[in-house]
Order: C-alpha cells, then structure tokens, then sequence
C-alpha cells in the first residue's frame, strides 16, 4: 500500500471521482473544498476533510486542484494561504482543472522557485470517467519529474499521455473541447434539418454513427439530444462555455483567425444567458431550437 499523502482541492464531481479511485489505490487522501457539504461528501470513500488551509498543504506530497476557473486555481496555488507558502520543497502540485495556457506557465515558474514541480494535467471523460478511473489525461511539465506523478495519474486514468512543456496539456485540452462544443453545434443544426426534411432524428444517427460522420461526441451527447432532455449532465454548459472562451484567448494570443470558433462561442455565450449553464453541453441545441422554430424532437 501507498503511503503518500495526497491532497485534493475541489470535491465536486470530478474530484469526488478522482478522490474514491486514489483511495481505490492506496493513497491516504486528505480533502479541502469551502463547500463543506461537498467536503463532506468525500469522507464515506475514505477521505480525511481539513478544514484550515495551511495545514491541509503541510501534509501532501502530492497536490490535485480540480476547481472550475483559473481565478480559483490561481488563488489555491499561489494565493496568501496557497499551496506555495506552506508546501515542502519536493513535492508536487497537479492541475486537473482547464486552466489558460499563460497562468499555467506562470504557476509553473512560481512552483520551480519553491522546488516544487507543477504539472498542468486537463482531464477528458466527466464524472463518468473519473467515478470509474478511466479518465484521459494529457500532462505539460517537466518531463524529468513527470515519472513522479505517473502512479498517481494512473491511480485515476486510464489513458495518460505526457505533451510536453508546462501548458501543453492546456493546449491540447482547449482545442479538444472547442472541437467538441463545434460538432454538438453542428449536430444540432443537422438534426433539426433533417427531422423538419421528414426522417427522424434516431435514424440520421444510426446512418452518421455507421458512415464518415461517425463521432465519439454522438456516443456521449447524444442521448441528450434525441430524447430532447438535458438535465442528464456529461459535461455542463458553463464549463464547455469557459473551455471556448479560453480557447479564443489562446488563439489570439497566437494570432489565428477564429472565423469558426467566435460563432460557437457566440452559441454557447447565449445558452449560458439564457439559464441553460447548469444543464449539459447538449443544451446550445436549445438555442437553435428555438431560432428554427422547432424541435428536434417534435412533440
């Protein structure tokens, strides 16, 4: 059995996940979330809760951060009562949140300079995923100490894969998610096009899923989007909507044109003001939905 401490930040859905699979695998995991109910939460798999910051980061070898913006992540880290002020040299932090490439490299540096190695490690899979230690993991850091923190990402996924330099797992996410929130758009729009043409959602799909617009992002939203419900969350609106506006950023931030993308933001940017941030990604269907005047799903 591990003997290491391990510590999370973040006891949400993913968290929760990634917390059972750690403790699954031997770790003694100790759990900090300002949600004391979520906190709580994690105590029957296993986790031990602290509740004062400084003490939570003087026991972990290893830190996970899995929180929802990089303001937060930003704050956990290098913040008055962060991880950075009390961690030992030596250790470790990982960021398994989808944080933008600049403040990723900017926490890099600041970590090196306490000797402790920072590692950007975006995940891929939902809470599905990380309930079931299958998550994707790509990881940006220092490839010398990668092998430090491989038994811990494999504790809790099932593909990992080293990018390179501290922010390449950033990258690699941002664009994979804009990719994402691009097909579940335009799925969208071809559903409501053939279901208003006469032929009924479930069997475009059959045929796309057995053609060359066959996609792993039907498998996931799909059933969302042919039952017309979205409530059922894979990944949640708000979340997809921050993965794309930090995707815009980087992008010009590198000076590439965004033809494409600033119309899938400018979707998902109406679905959030319109309440639909809190139900699955699938809900931007809703929006053409309703500029169509009609449904995928004719009632």
């Amino acid at each position: 059995m591990n003997k290491e401490t391990v510590g999370v930040i973040g006891c949400g859905a993913m968290g929760k996940g990634i917390i059972k699979n750690l403790v699954k695998n031997g770790y003694h995991v100790v759990a900090f979330d300002v949600n004391q109910q979520a906190l709580a939460a994690v105590v029957p798999l296993g986790a031990k809760p602290v509740i004062d910051k400084a003490e939570f980061f003087k026991q972990v070898t290893y830190c996970v951060i899995s929180l929802p913006s990089p303001k937060l992540v930003r704050e956990a880290i290098n913040g008055e009562d962060g991880a950075l002020r009390y961690m030992a040299s030596g250790g470790y932090i990982l960021d398994v949140s989808t944080t933008d490439v600049e403040t990723t490299r900017q926490l890099f540096d600041l970590s090196a300079q306490k000797e402790i190695a920072f590692f950007d490690c975006p995940l891929s899979g939902g809470p599905d995923g990380a309930n079931k230690g299958e998550l994707t993991i790509v990881v940006g850091g220092d490839k010398e100490r990668f092998d430090g923190i491989d038994p811990v990402l494999r504790a809790v996924g099932k593909e990992i894969e080293y990018i390179g330099d501290s922010g390449s797992g950033q990258v690699v996410k941002l664009c994979n998610n804009l990719v994402v929130a691009g097909i579940v758009t335009l799925l969208s729009e071809a559903l409501l096009t053939g279901v208003k043409a006469g032929v009924p959602a479930t069997q475009i799909v059959e045929m796309m899923q057995k053609g060359s617009a066959q996609t792993k992002v039907m498998s996931v939203f799909g059933p969302n989007l042919l039952d017309g419900k979205h409530e059922n969350v894979k990944f949640m609106l708000q979340h997809m909507s921050k993965d794309i506006h930090l995707y815009m950023k980087l992008a010009k931030q590198e000076k590439i044109p965004t033809f494409f993308s600033a119309m899938i933001e400018q979707f998902f940017s109406i679905a959030e003001n319109n309440g639909k941030g809190e139900m699955d990604t699938s809900a931007v269907s809703q929006i053409l939905e309703g500029l169509a005047g009609f449904k995928i799903i004719p009632k």
